[in-house]
């Protein structure tokens, strides 16, 4: 079976990004695919906190060409700073609830870098308005967000997917304020068995029987202990994987090649 891997939240730290894919064997010296057929997932949250997120996009965009040709696949998911950016690229200082009372407030108070605003082009709003929200590897379920949200806008993948993708096609700033809010949600998974039930209820619902996700830095997750950033973090008695090692906070990233079948040893806090 061919590998597949995963990288959660660049936001903007481009050089480590493109290290940590050399490393994992990726990327060649020049920064072109070299995976062959080999599957990678970045999670989502391209942008904001780091100085290259408009480079990160560009890499992404081009590394899902450069896979495909290869026979391999180079994907991303919807991370909420990546429609956080989204809509103050097309609400600007239109009223909403998030911080400072305009999308690009919310915006900039959630770490927006003035150089992804001003850098990103057409093309690439249009690229990441269109990326998934949701995805399957396997047994593993894909989602940039440890959140409820995906549960409002769909009753499977396709559907979730075609839902996000048609509301950030449109001009509804009343359902973007909200998908918005409700992408602000962390560690819904965490806390005990009423956490454990609502992971089990989102693999019931999606399919697979282990949630990947980005969005907390695992050196937020309750029971980390020094050194555990380095590596995914599995809790939720084995049901949940958190793959964001907090680069924008200094953390080292990591890639992370997902298993098959999944482990089922289990580490870390429920």
């Amino acid at each position: 079976m061919k590998p597949t891997f995963v990288l959660g939240d660049p936001h903007g730290q481009f050089e480590q990004v493109t290290g940590l894919l050399r490393d994992a064997g990726l990327l060649d010296a020049s920064g072109s695919w070299s995976g062959a057929g080999s599957t990678l997932w970045l999670m989502g949250d391209l942008v904001d906190r780091g100085p290259g997120g408009v480079e990160t996009v560009a890499l992404a965009m081009r590394l899902q060409r450069e896979a495909a040709h290869a026979g391999g696949r180079a994907d991303t998911l919807l991370g909420n700073h990546d429609a956080l950016l989204l809509s103050a690229y097309r609400f600007g200082d239109r009223p909403c609830s998030g911080s400072g009372g305009t999308f690009r407030a919310a915006w900039e108070s959630n770490g927006g870098e003035a150089r992804d605003f001003e850098g990103i082009t057409p093309d690439q709003a249009r690229w990441l308005a269109s990326l998934p929200a949701m995805a399957r590897a396997g047994a593993h379920l894909l989602m940039h967000a440890d959140a409820m949200l995906y549960e409002g806008y769909g009753q499977s993948i396709d559907e979730v997917n075609q839902t996000i993708s048609a509301l950030l096609a449109s001009d509804d700033a009343e359902r973007w304020d909200r998908l918005l809010d409700e992408f602000s949600e962390h560690r819904a998974f965490v806390g005990g068995a009423a956490a454990r039930a609502r992971a089990e209820a989102m693999l019931k619902r999606y399919g697979g029987s282990r949630i990947v996700h980005g969005h907390s830095p695992i050196q937020a997750m309750p029971g980390v202990q020094a050194g555990d950033e380095r590596q995914a973090f599995i809790y939720a008695d084995g049901h949940c994987i958190d793959v964001d090692g907090g680069m924008y906070k200094g953390g080292p990233g990591f890639v992370h090649r997902l298993p098959a079948p999944p482990e089922t040893r289990a580490t870390g806090g429920g």
